[in-house]
């Protein structure tokens, strides 16, 4: 089995900074893809951040330039810098990866996701 463990959510003031980190463990043969959706009350889930193996990143347009996501392949754990914290940013956030658990079959997998709050 395959788990992912997310951790560093919390309470924030407006402007403040978070540190968010998930670390994959299990019967891993590979990892594709490492991201970060985040689901606030009453709306869809939706991406923040992604990085393929290969360092290659995606953002959604509404973090860019205050959030930098970032993984260490050797330890499969992924982490989310959040910066200039807005009250807007307030959701519970999920790790997800994309990966494999032998030669041939890919899967998605999720955290059980840490809450983070902004307060304005």
């Amino acid at each position: 089995q395959v788990q992912l463990v997310e951790s560093g959510g919390g309470l924030v003031q407006a402007g403040g900074s978070l540190r968010l980190s998930c670390r994959a463990s299990g019967r891993i043969f590979s990892i594709d893809a490492m991201g970060w959706y985040r689901q606030a009350p009453g709306k869809q889930r939706e991406l923040v951040a992604a990085i393929t193996s290969g360092g290659s990143t995606n953002y959604a347009d509404s973090v860019k330039g205050r959030f930098t996501i970032s993984r260490d392949n050797a330890k499969n754990m992924v982490y989310l810098q959040m910066n200039s914290l807005k009250p807007e940013d307030t959701a519970v956030y999920y790790c997800n990866a994309y990966l494999r658990t032998n030669l041939y079959n890919s899967y998605d997998y999720w955290g059980q996701g840490t809450q983070v709050t902004v307060s304005s």
